[in-house]
């Protein structure tokens, strides 16, 4: 796993630094957003707020000022003096507030994806518990490889990232069972034209692409399947939303806190 370059802990009650703690696996929620560039601008900043936010008020973490707390330490924790290009992660349980920051890992061309048959606990909120999806990232190179979750022959979501699949043109996401992430949402309303379908394991040999869109790995095309075996057919549809991310990327506005 990456080297955390930050991480601290702050007590909800008074915002005050205690040792740090990751929070994985525990009860709470997390969000983790791309930063990038002197002076640092976060992308899709506002949504991941919102989103974050939403999720607390789903697992009944209400705290006094919570948002405004989180802003706070978000402000606190950012240079003026470094150029990012780093992945930040804010999360949440009732006692503590935790952020920290890792180099973001871009992912190859040759990238590979691992079919792992699991659903994530409650997989339509970005909540920690992460311990099975944690122990397999331990054990490959994130750079070259992803684990592809899926359940009853669906597949869902990868184990960072959301997956979208590509046949004749015609771009596809999977129905349910998985977290609707930021980047995700970021294209559904540029597009207009992400189809819901539920995408089968026996069925892959069907499709043209599979992207992985997502804060860390922005937008990465799939090259091969090892089990059942996929290869990449395609590149056209990786270069469309590429393309559209870059430009998200050159227009975000500068990080004002």
């Amino acid at each position: 796993m990456a080297t955390l370059l930050l991480k601290k802990s702050y007590r909800h009650k008074d915002l005050k630094e205690i040792k740090f703690n990751d929070l994985w696996n525990g009860y709470g929620v997390f969000t983790t957003m791309r930063i990038i560039g002197k002076p640092a601008k976060i992308l899709f900043f506002k949504n991941h707020i919102e989103n974050l936010i939403k999720s607390l008020k789903k697992y009944k973490i209400k705290k006094k000022n919570i948002k405004k707390n989180i802003l706070n330490l978000i402000k606190l924790n950012i240079s003026n003096k470094k150029n990012y290009d780093h992945l930040l992660r804010v999360a949440s349980n009732r006692q503590m507030i935790s952020i920290s920051l890792r180099k973001r890992i871009k992912p190859k061309l040759n990238f590979s994806l691992k079919l792992v048959n699991y659903k994530r606990i409650d997989p339509e909120y970005k909540n920690l518990k992460y311990k099975k999806i944690l122990s397999y990232l331990k054990k490959i190179d994130t750079s070259k490889t992803d684990i592809a979750l899926y359940k009853n022959n669906k597949i869902l979501e990868s184990g960072t990232s959301n997956l979208l699949f590509v046949k004749r043109d015609k771009i596809y996401s999977p129905i349910n069972n998985f977290y609707k992430g930021t980047t995700l949402r970021f294209f559904s309303n540029k597009l207009k034209s992400i189809r819901k379908r539920n995408i089968y394991v026996d069925s892959l040999h069907e499709y043209d692409e599979i992207i992985i869109i997502g804060s860390g790995k922005a937008v990465a095309s799939v090259d091969s399947i090892e089990k059942p075996h996929w290869k990449r057919k395609s590149l056209k549809n990786y270069r469309i939303l590429s393309n559209i991310y870059q430009k998200a990327l050159k227009n975000c506005p500068r990080y004002n806190g």
